[in-house]
């Protein structure tokens, strides 16, 4: 390993903490890599060894001239199979890991240089907590929570794109995981937090493809890096700007929209009643009397799926023939990933009126009925009616009670977007004329002005969540009171 002191820019240390993910270019910018280093990949099972080079610009280089930026990709690449943690695959002429020199450079970041400012007691307190889960999971003791339990050590109590983007990239500089995703489960769901893969060569590469499914390749959050997408000849990006708070968000920013995954329903993990094909119909008929089921899966073992009976399949063996075996009751049965995406199961939810779900390692952990989906919908869509109907109050109130030259002044200075009516404001436009004292006092109302934009503005954060569908922990639905009394309150001054 280089005998070098780590440098880093200033504001390091919100940016490799709560920023991005560690890249090699970001080992050699510190002084902790050297252009040209030699990095090898051993197979100890085949005997075989890979080798790559560091460039001047922090990419592996691999003797036939491709380079990568990141690790998984050049290993990927070097052996022509995998996947791989890139990290804890390449080691240096004396056995480091590169994974090792990743952990200096947080370690590094969470360390203030002279004259910098202490990082913040959170953020030294997350990556010395994140330190030790990797070194329980390295010791197979790794440390079992509940996704709410996950969160607060962000602080935070949901998990909306920003979020979840910011947990998953800290996470995985530490070489953590966790299983199940905690993106694709409910909030009191259990998760652990594993560390890369013991053996990165024979052992994933003979593992079968429902066995990679059932692992680490299911969870969104890994060790590994997102593929490499810049052109070779592209110039490095620079550093970026140290990543704000994650419950600050700008309206008008862009984020990908992500949908609720089977496993966010609460049923989807929460175990199932199920019995074996050698059952009686008696026994059927009494468990899901019993519990109020109108379907039981037929199971022979957690993963070992052989149909379902139903009220509607009992009555119809009986009734073709009264001494039928159960077996004959015994219709087919879909089983899915708690990793789906909801809105892909419901044409199997339409066929079959339920669906089991499978953990992430493949057992039968839950059911989820068209039921369950009703309720699901029905949740989410009471806030989105309420923020409809905040909007049109809104905007009511402002073009019955304000000029609208006025407002474009406020909303459009410099005429780029080019609002020529009422129609065109944004919900932020009407926060912005409501914050303005002048606009405010034309208004003529009783109330306190920053109490109601306070309010305002934390009823636009609910809204933007639910318009990019990423109130996966239905912040609307805590939010409906807020939005029932701030709707009455405009109803009443607003004539």
């Amino acid at each position: 390993m280089p005998n070098s002191t780590v440098e880093l820019s200033t504001g390091r240390a919100s940016y490799l903490i709560g920023g991005r993910r560690v890249r090699v270019s970001d080992l050699v910018n510190a002084g902790l890599l050297a252009a040209g280093t030699r990095l090898t990949f051993p197979r100890r099972r085949s005997g075989q060894e890979y080798t790559g080079f560091v460039t001047a610009d922090g990419k592996i280089e691999l003797p036939n001239g491709r380079k990568f930026r990141t690790p998984s990709k050049a290993a990927a690449a070097a052996t022509g199979r995998g996947p791989y943690d890139g990290w804890t695959a390449w080691q240096l002429p004396d056995g480091t890991l590169l994974d090792a020199l990743r952990q200096e450079l947080l370690d590094a970041a969470a360390e203030p240089l002279s004259g910098e400012a202490v990082p913040d007691d959170s953020s030294a307190a997350r990556h010395a907590w994140l330190k030790d889960a990797r070194r329980q999971a390295d010791a197979s003791a790794p440390i079992t929570l509940t996704v709410r339990n996950l969160l607060a050590w962000w602080g935070v109590s949901r998990r909306g794109y920003l979020v979840s983007e910011q947990v998953a990239t800290e996470l995985a500089n530490h070489g953590l995981s966790t299983v199940p995703d905690f993106a694709a489960v409910g909030l009191d769901d259990q998760i652990t937090l594993t560390g890369p893969p013991v053996n990165t060569e024979d052992d994933q590469e003979t593992a079968t493809g429902d066995e990679l499914l059932s692992g680490r390749l299911m969870v969104g959050v890994t060790s590994g890096e997102p593929e490499e997408t810049r052109p070779e000849s592209a110039p490095l990006a620079a550093v970026p700007p140290p990543t704000p708070s994650v419950d600050k968000k700008s309206e008008d920013e862009d984020e990908p929209i992500q949908g609720q995954t089977v496993g966010n329903l609460r049923s989807a993990l929460g175990g199932v009643t199920s019995v074996k094909s050698s059952a009686s119909f008696e026994e059927a008929f009494t468990k899901m009397r019993l519990n109020g089921y109108s379907q039981l899966p037929v199971l022979n073992g957690t993963r070992s799926l052989q149909g379902a009976v139903t009220w509607e399949s009992m009555a119809l063996a009986r009734y073709t023939d009264a001494g039928a075996p159960f077996a004959r009751a015994v219709v087919r049965a879909h089983a899915v990933s708690y990793a789906d995406h909801l809105i892909d199961v419901l044409p199997h939810l339409e066929q079959f009126g339920f669906v089991l779900v499978k953990n992430q390692t493949n057992e039968i952990a839950g059911i989820v009925t068209i039921a369950d989906v009703a309720v699901e919908y029905g949740a989410t869509a009471r806030p989105f009616l309420l923020i409809g109907d905040l909007d049109r109050q809104l905007r009511r109130i402002i073009s019955e009670g304000l000029d609208l030259a006025d407002v474009i002044a406020l909303c459009d200075a410099d005429g780029r977007r080019g609002l020529t009516s009422f129609g065109h404001l944004s919900f932020g436009d009407y926060q912005r004329v409501l914050s303005n004292q002048e606009q405010w006092d034309k208004l003529g109302w009783p109330l306190d002005r920053k109490s109601f934009t306070d309010c305002l503005n934390e009823l636009r954060e609910v809204r933007n969540e639910l318009m990019h569908f990423n109130d996966k922990d239905k912040a609307g639905d805590a939010a409906i009171p807020k939005l029932r009394n701030m709707i009455e309150l405009l109803r009443e001054h607003g004539g």
